[in-house]
């Protein structure tokens, strides 16, 4: 899952991007509405978690603009506790929720997962494969039904492949959606993490269902079908 956040604050912003790297959620950041504007433009995002009070181009004003591009991604909007008159103007203005300052991370991540179930179209709670259950609600993978310990990038990775069963991705598809860094140079990254997550699918005995497509990427499933 791949989300934007823009705020201005440094703080806050670092601190929720390595929260949500924790769960599992790549969190590119903006720290202006302006630019804020021109990344979701340019990205097909997930989600969309940006303040009311944004230099250059507010919160409201950047969700009208996008809805106006027929920009369709989800946006949670963060507001002051006392700020009624935003959410409403906000949600009026195409957002979908709003979470109140201070809030806990816990409940940023929860809200991010629910918006995103309701929102993608085909998406269910449970991803299945063979042996394989991915449990989008819970954040929970088991196979032939004991649970799978995996680190949040290789959980990130898997839901992705499990997302995308039957179709090839390239190495700067999962690259893109699961890190930040520069796509060119880091993408051995993906070889090393689909390494570790075969390594742990076949000793849980669920076999290799990821194939690699020489020179292309990976396609997940093609040992099931």
């Amino acid at each position: 899952m791949r989300a934007l956040l823009v705020e201005d604050d440094r703080r806050l912003l670092g601190a929720l991007r390595r929260g949500l790297a924790d769960a599992g959620i790549t969190a590119d950041a903006a720290a202006d509405g302006e630019e804020g504007l021109a990344a979701a433009s340019a990205v097909l995002y997930d989600v969309v978690v940006l303040d009311v009070l944004l230099p250059l181009l507010d919160g409201i004003e950047l969700t009208r603009r996008l809805r106006a591009r027929r920009v369709t991604v989800p946006i949670i909007m963060l507001t002051g506790l006392d700020a009624i008159e935003d959410r409403v103007r906000g949600l009026e203005a195409g957002a979908d929720d709003y979470l109140v300052k201070p809030f806990a991370l816990r409940e940023l991540v929860a809200r991010i997962r629910a918006i995103v179930r309701r929102t993608v179209p085909d998406r269910t709670d449970r991803l299945k494969a063979g042996p394989v259950v991915l449990n989008l609600v819970a954040h929970q993978v088991t196979v032939q039904g004991a649970e799978l310990p995996l680190s949040p990038k290789e959980y990130a990775i898997l839901e992705h492949l499990m997302l995308n069963q039957g179709r090839l991705l390239t190495r700067e598809q999962i690259m893109v959606r699961n890190w930040n860094y520069d796509v060119d140079s880091e993408q051995n990254l993906v070889d090393v993490y689909v390494a570790r997550l075969r390594r742990k699918l076949e000793r849980a005995g669920a076999g290799n269902p990821i194939a690699t497509v020489r020179g292309a990427g990976y396609r997940f499933g093609s040992r099931y079908s």
